[in-house]
């Protein structure tokens, strides 16, 4: 799979949310304005070196089959581009529905399976004045997704299992959040996320 920075994954999700072709209009009233014209250009280049755009003859960009086939084609199962969202940005639930155009009542068993997996890390965050459950990816489930390259997605994925085991996970990844913020020393955050890694294996969550 080709990799994508968060830049690159701005710009085809852009493309994705117009239907596919994008113009410079569209990327002046975006977020994307916010890099600049020097930096834009230099991502759009490597995105059409790459073959994740096409220049059309009227100056829009497409996007290309090869880039919808990383996030944004039913042939990869749900969890596979959850995964692989994972591992160019952290995302909330709603933003992981957004760019995946995936609904969230889809999308919940799908992230709880990877949670009880520990592919994913759910992180309770603080923003402006709300809390936010934030979703990073883990060692395991790195090597998750990169064994697709050679072992294809299989029949069932990490995130096809029900929510047993969910409210378990939940506490003890509120648990560890909470231990990842505090100020003790870096030696004791490490002693007890040992102790809640086989926490989570003995009891099999």
């Amino acid at each position: 799979m080709r990799r994508l920075g968060t830049t690159d994954l701005e710009i085809l999700h852009l493309a994705v949310s117009r239907g596919g072709t994008f113009n410079e209009n569209d990327l002046e009233r975006s977020s994307l304005k916010r890099l600049g014209v020097g930096r834009i250009l230099d991502a759009l280049a490597s995105l059409k070196d790459r073959d994740m755009i096409s220049l059309n003859q009227d100056r829009t960009f497409s996007i290309t089959r090869q880039a919808r086939t990383i996030l944004w084609t039913s042939d990869v199962p749900v969890w596979a581009r959850v995964l692989r969202l994972l591992q160019i940005k952290s995302c909330s639930m709603a933003q992981v529905a957004e760019i995946l155009r995936v609904g969230q009542d889809r999308l919940e068993p799908v992230m709880e399976g990877l949670r009880r997996k520990q592919y994913v890390l759910m992180s309770p965050q603080r923003r402006e004045g709300s809390l936010l459950r934030m979703y990073e990816i883990l060692p395991d489930g790195v090597q998750r997704i990169d064994r697709t390259e050679s072992e294809g997605f299989g029949e069932a994925g990490p995130g096809d299992a029900g929510s047993e085991g969910g409210e378990a996970t939940a506490i003890i990844d509120e648990i560890q959040a909470a231990v990842s913020g505090s100020a003790i020393s870096q030696a004791e955050k490490d002693k007890i996320t040992e102790r809640i890694a086989a926490l989570k294996k003995r009891i099999g969550v």
